[in-house]
């Protein structure tokens, strides 16, 4: 099937089959269980939901591989993390990604004595020496470098060390780094994957079965298990991703195109830009640009005389929802971008209008 009508389906009942298209969230915390808990398919909430395996077949279909669903990004990225390093590993992040991700580096992998080497830009092969895991995130967050998933796994698998990929801005549906070689993907739902801006969720995707376990059990025990009603709300959206990520990817172009043409705009970061740096790559290994882009105002007073002027465009942190959204980065810390750096996501408006509403604000903002 077309990747399209393949997302449509994922995890709904077939055409064959009587009754709900998708069944309702179960809301169960323990299920009749009689005798040997083992010859039981359910039997408590912390183990196990019908919701949950519906959105994770979803999902997995999507991947290439089985998903494991968790309450948040940050709860599929410590699982990962929990069951692929011990003491006296080595993990190699890049400088860039998610830094709530390079935080849990200094702070509790350093406490149970696992090194996080933090590695610029294009220096992470010089780094992968003895290193059990390598995590890359591409495109990054905010600043949207793109990083060859196929050429890193390849060198990575021949040290053997393990590749996960944040996949987040780009989602499934643009990019599959286990078709690229990588041996994990997480990702935070709350993003594009669900599309709304309305709830929490994360998960982790791996072809490796004995992982797939392990994440479970790290779950189970860790009590990190996603709500069903929020499971069931993205699992209800899936099916317009493609349509919200088509439109959001053609958006997004056309506003870097535009804010690329503005003199008063000192740099623009989005990989459709021919100028970008990892453009090819970006058009190699995905299937659309995404819906994130950032540009550089430079200072502060700018960049926030810009958010006032806004009429449309929502000030707010995260990305991928239909409701375009811009924050001035800096003011979270733990980035190195100026403090006149913008991070745009553009949503499912008219282009026109969000166009319209960006063009005005930076007007706005010239003379501060």
């Amino acid at each position: 099937m077309h990747r399209d009508t393949r997302v449509v389906h994922a995890g709904f009942h077939t055409n064959r089959e009587p009754g709900p298209f998708l069944t309702g969230p179960q809301f169960s915390s323990t299920f009749t269980s009689p005798g040997d808990p083992a010859s039981n398919a359910l039997t408590y909430g912390r183990f196990h939901n019908p919701t949950w395996t519906a959105w994770e077949s979803a999902l997995g279909s999507l991947e290439g591989g089985e998903v494991v669903a968790y309450a948040s990004g940050m709860a599929a990225v410590s699982a990962l993390l929990g069951v692929t390093l011990r003491p006296g590993n080595v993990v190699v992040l890049p400088a860039d990604c998610y830094y709530t991700v390079r935080r849990l580096g200094a702070g509790w992998l350093d406490s149970m004595g696992v090194t996080a080497r933090i590695a610029q830009p294009g220096q992470e092969l010089s780094m992968l020496e003895g290193a059990t895991l390598l995590w890359i995130e591409t495109p990054s967050n905010p600043q949207l470098n793109v990083t060859d998933v196929r050429a890193l796994a390849a060198a990575a698998h021949e040290q053997g060390t393990l590749v996960a990929v944040d996949n987040s801005t780009a989602t499934p549906y643009l990019q599959q780094p286990l078709a690229l070689g990588a041996d994990f993907v997480v990702a935070s739902d709350t993003k594009g994957i669900s599309g709304h801006s309305d709830l929490i969720l994360g998960h982790v995707a791996t072809k490796d079965l004995a992982k797939v376990e392990a994440l479970r059990t790290w779950r189970t025990q860790h009590g990190a298990i996603p709500g069903p009603m929020e499971v069931w709300l993205a699992h209800r959206s899936l099916p317009t991703l493609p349509l919200r990520m088509t439109r959001q990817c053609a958006s997004a172009q056309a506003i870097a195109e535009f804010l690329a043409s503005r003199p008063d705009v000192d740099g623009v970061f989005y990989p459709g830009l021919p100028q970008h740096p990892g453009h090819a790559v970006a058009r190699a290994q995905m299937q659309g640009f995404g819906s994130v882009l950032s540009f550089d105002l430079r200072t502060r007073v700018r960049a926030e005389s810009f958010l006032a002027a806004l009429t449309l465009v929502r000030e707010a942190t995260s990305f991928g929802g239909v409701h375009s959204m811009a924050e001035r980065r800096a003011r979270w810390g733990g980035d190195a971008i100026s403090e006149g750096f913008i991070r745009f996501s553009v949503g499912c408006e008219a282009v026109e209008d969000v166009r319209a509403d960006v063009q005005q604000a930076l007007d706005a903002a010239r003379g501060a």
